[in-house]
């Protein structure tokens, strides 16, 4: 595992050097719109579509990266107020809602598996 993880970091170092001149802001510094924003991420080695959208939703509600129509382009991850993802952690109480909000959907589609069946 630290070998594959170390492998991946290198990876997207690698990215950031040849496509932003090894500037990682420069990922999300000069973008007007949530949508551009979220295909430069969805781009980064090792970043699918939700990790795309999670890290979009962290930019916008922690770091003020606000493109137009940055909520939208990060889906559910975006919504203001919600507590879904790493991207509405800012303490002990909100690590709290965030991992009962997961846990909340893992036995939902538990469920759901089970109504299935």
């Amino acid at each position: 595992y630290p070998g594959s993880m170390a492998k991946r970091v290198q990876q997207l170092c690698q990215y950031l050097v040849a496509e932003y001149d090894g500037d990682a802001s420069a990922v999300w510094s000069d973008v007007s719109t949530g949508a551009e924003l979220r295909k430069r991420l969805n781009a980064l080695p090792g970043f699918g579509a939700q990790k795309a959208q999670i890290f979009l939703a962290l930019l916008g509600k922690q770091f003020g990266v606000r493109p137009t129509g940055w909520r939208e382009a990060a889906g559910p991850y975006g919504e203001a107020g919600s507590h879904r993802s790493v991207a509405d952690i800012t303490g002990p109480e909100s690590l709290a809602e965030v991992r009962a909000y997961k846990q909340q959907a893992k036995q939902a589609a538990r469920a759901a598996k089970r109504a299935d069946t």
